[in-house]
């Protein structure tokens, strides 16, 4: 049989690579995607990986080419080679319902936010700070790669077996994302604040100063009613995203 050679595409990353340690192989800030086939097709149609929730991992890890660690991922670069599998798979329209009305976006318009690298506190160091505006405290962050993020969805997962009536992700969240306080380090005292002293509006502050920065894809979009009303909204993720062919 002759050689069959995939066909594949460099995926720019928005945290250009600075977030990770230089000898990581995402340091480059590019990954190598080859396009969707037959095999990946079947990945999004097992019920197992959906049940799971789990399918979008699952496709992602089979057309990412690089020799990267996927868990290495920080969410905005995931994001980033999300939006480009949709694009390889099944081209750059994406047609869904906003507000009773059909809309078709291009996907390849979506513009990527890049790290702004004076918010780094060293090249390659994943690790961020931000003043409280409250009482001046020093908190040094990060952001979550896709192993924090499956560490922190199995420790809420635990929290409400232990209370089914909590909510613990936002503090849980914070207890990870955090990697100091005033300097202290240790994962007792880190927790310990976010508990008893972590004021409401200092942690608003702080999540909507990592919503801000934080390297992602835009998915904003401009609607325009058939009425004639105009508003910016959220390029929502609905079935039609990955199954293009499902009936909403």
């Amino acid at each position: 049989m002759a050689d069959f050679k995939f066909p594949t595409e460099q995926v720019d990353l928005p945290s250009k690579g600075l977030v990770y340690p230089k000898d990581n192989p995402l340091s480059s800030g590019k990954v190598e995607m080859k396009y969707m086939t037959a095999k990946e097709e079947d990945i999004l149609t097992n019920q197992n990986y959906i049940k799971q929730g789990i399918v979008i991992d699952k496709l992602l890890k089979s057309l990412i080419v690089s020799k990267i660690n996927y868990e290495d991922l920080v969410v905005g670069d995931k994001n980033a080679i999300m939006i480009a599998a949709r694009v390889l798979g099944y081209g750059a329209d994406y047609t869904f319902q906003y507000k009773g009305e059909e809309v078709t976006i291009d996907l390849t318009t979506l513009e990527s936010r890049e790290i702004n690298e004076s918010e780094l506190l060293e090249k390659h160091v994943n690790r961020f700070e931000f003043t409280l505006p409250t009482n001046g405290t020093r908190i040094e962050f990060k952001l979550a790669t896709g192993k924090e993020d499956k560490a922190i969805r199995q420790e809420i997962k635990g929290l409400q077996k232990l209370n089914k009536n909590s909510n613990p992700e936002l503090s849980t969240r914070l207890k990870h994302t955090i990697l100091s306080v005033d300097g202290q380090e240790d994962k007792k005292s880190i927790r310990e604040f976010v508990d008893n002293y972590f004021l409401a509006r200092d942690s608003r502050a702080l999540r909507e100063h990592i919503k801000a920065f934080q390297p992602d894809v835009d998915l904003k979009f401009n609607f325009e009613s058939s009425d004639g009303i105009q508003e910016e909204a959220t390029l929502p993720m609905t079935v039609n995203f990955f199954w293009p062919d499902a009936t909403v």
